[in-house]
This record gives C-alpha cells, structure tokens and sequence, in this order.
C-alpha cells in the first residue's frame, strides 16, 4: 500500500525537525520535504506531489493563509494547520478552516519538543483523516451588508424555553458545517446545544465568530445557564456539554467528566442527556467527524423520540460520524449539508415554533 507523502512547512526549524522525526516514525508515511515558507513550499509541491501539507501560519516571506487561499484555488489540497494557542492563533486557524483547512494542531506554548512528541499520535491521526478526506470548494460567507442587520431580526420567542430543542454533534470539518447550518436558523429558532471537537482555547472564538454571521445569537456555553431559544450554545473546549432541566426550563451543564470515546467535549455525552430530558421534543443534527461518537447515543435519542438528521457522504469532509450514526439505526433522514438547515425550519414550521424566513 501506498505511504501518504507528507509535506512540512513551517518558519522553525526545530517545528520542522520535530514533525519529520514524527511522521516519519509511521510505517504508512514518508516526509517528502520540509520548506521553511510558502516560497520554497511552492517548488517542493511541483517536485514532490505530497498527499497532505502540514502549514504554519505565521510564516516570512507569505502569510500561512495567503499561501493557503492560493493553494486551494489552484491546486486543492489537504492541509493541517500548526497553529498557536492564542485569541488571535485560534482567530487566523478558523479562518484557516474557513478557506478550506481539514483540521488543525495547536503547538504547546512551553516545553515544544516534549509537546510536539505527545502531540505525536494525534498529528498522526489528523493527517490519516487528512488524507482520505473530500476537498470541497469553499463557499463564500455571507456578505458583510447583509449581515449588518442579522440580529435586529424581531425575535418571536418568549423570554422562557420552549420545549424544541436542537442537538448538534460534529468533528473534523464541521467548523464549517455547523456555520452552513447555523446561518440559516431564523431569530425564532430553539435553542441549539453544540459540540463541536475542539481544544480549549478556540470554541469561545468559534462561538463569537459564528455571532457574527448569525440571526441567533452564539455563545459558549456556561455551567447553569438557561438554554433559550433564539440562542446557541458551543460546549467548551476539554469540557462536557449536558443538557438539563429545571422545573420548565432546559438548563446548561458544563464538567469535567472523563473523555468519552477518546473525546472532551463528546458527542455521545451530549446526545445522551438530550434523549433523557428532551425526548421527543428534540431535533439531533450527526455533522462531519471521524470516529463514531454519538452514533450510540443518537439512536437513544431517537428511541425516546427525537427525529435525527446526518449528513451525507458527499458533502461531509469526513464521513465517519454520520455513517456510524446511520448504521446504528438513529438517524430518520440522510441530507446534503445545504438542505439541513431548510428542513429543520421545514420541521420546525410545522410544528409552529418558527417562522418561515
């Protein structure tokens, strides 16, 4: 079987030094080069023909990001970021993601040899997904003007929960999915609960930026909160996500439980506790991901009475979560990510808890 052929670039020689020593290690990898700048990247590209890139983005010469725009509008493919643990690092990476990344790794901020080598296994199993995922074309964001109004939208909720609720679990790929789903939700919609595999450190920039874009607003969640309507909620980074209930109100956990399936936040933990206290009155959304979190746990929620949508092979990036979500029996309808959101509203309407927009 064919190595997936890797290529590093990155500004720090000793960055470069520590992911060739890595991927190398790996009996289905080779490193083909390590470029210190897009520039040099640019050649080794031509020459090699790697299977995925490894991108720093703060970088001389070119800007990570520029050079990411460029490569995606001219030659698509697979890229894993190398970003820094700061407001502004988690800022550039979601834009990052935004032009069409598959995923990322935040470099430790102390001790980067020892970090870099613990990051080992998962650089490892984010470039194997890199590998084997789908390249879509990057769709526009909405335009700034039409945005400019999006929360003056008159909300038509009442200042309590409803009972609807909707539950969303993704990984790989779904910083965009979720945003393709989110931004369509009229200012009327039920509170969305969302867990999205993400480090601590990036779902709070995640939140903001999607309340930027959005009729809702999106926040990350907070232990205690009530979750209403008209608002989402992004579990924290290294934190669980719960659904609870006080009296008529739908309220927010947020802990420190032990991983579930490998993940903090899991999908699974989420999913489970909106089968417990929402039952029927919830919608389950299964996004993008690798693995199978969840898959158990929304068939949980359809056995109590939820109706589920995952998204379909063709337009996730990775395909791993729904698939497993579809053969555990949980999911009642398997739609492109573009037709998501108009039949959640479609649902939605029906029932008579939104608005048409």
């Amino acid at each position: 079987m064919a190595k997936t052929r890797v290529l590093i670039i990155d500004d720090s020689a000793l960055i470069r030094s520590l992911l060739t020593e890595i991927v190398s290690r790996q009996p289905d990898m080779e490193v083909v080069g390590a470029a210190p700048d897009p520039i040099v990247a640019r050649e080794m590209i031509r020459a090699t023909n790697p299977d995925v890139l490894t991108l720093d983005i703060e970088m001389p010469r070119m800007d990570g990001l520029d050079f990411l725009e460029k490569l995606m509008r001219l030659r698509p493919t697979p890229v894993i970021m190398v970003s820094t643990l700061t407001e502004k690092g988690a800022d550039v990476t979601l834009r990052a993601l935004e032009l069409g990344a598959i995923d990322f790794v935040a470099k430790p901020k102390l001790g980067i040899a020892a970090g870099m080598q613990e990051l080992g296994s998962e650089i490892c199993d984010k470039i194997r997904v890199a590998a084997r995922a789908r390249m879509h074309r990057v769709t526009g964001l909405p335009a700034a003007a039409a945005l400019a109004g999006a929360k003056q939208a008159p909300a038509r909720f009442s200042s309590t929960s409803t009972e609807k609720l909707i539950a969303i679990g993704a990984s790989t790929g779904g910083t965009e999915a979720i945003r393709e789903v989110l931004v369509q939700l009229p200012a009327d919609s039920p509170a969305v609960l969302i867990t999205q595999h993400m480090p601590p450190g990036f779902t709070r920039s995640f939140a903001a930026r999607l309340d930027t874009l959005c009729r809702i607003n999106v926040s990350e969640a907070r232990d205690g909160e009530r979750a209403l309507p008209g608002h989402a909620y992004v579990a924290p980074g290294d934190r669980h996500l719960r659904l609870s209930r006080s009296g008529s109100n739908y309220m927010i956990s947020v802990d420190e439980g032990p991983p579930v399936n490998r993940h903090r936040p899991s999908v699974e933990v989420l999913f489970q506790s909106v089968a417990a206290v929402a039952g029927s009155n919830a919608l389950g959304v299964m996004l993008t991901g690798m693995g199978r979190d969840g898959a158990s746990a929304m068939l949980e929620m359809k056995n109590a009475g939820s109706y589920n949508i995952a998204q379909d092979e063709a337009s996730c990036v990775v395909f791993g979560m729904p698939r497993e979500a579809i053969a555990a029996g949980g999911v009642d309808e398997v739609l492109p990510l573009s037709k998501i959101a108009p039949r959640i509203i479609e649902r939605l309407s029906q029932l008579g808890i939104v608005h048409r927009v």
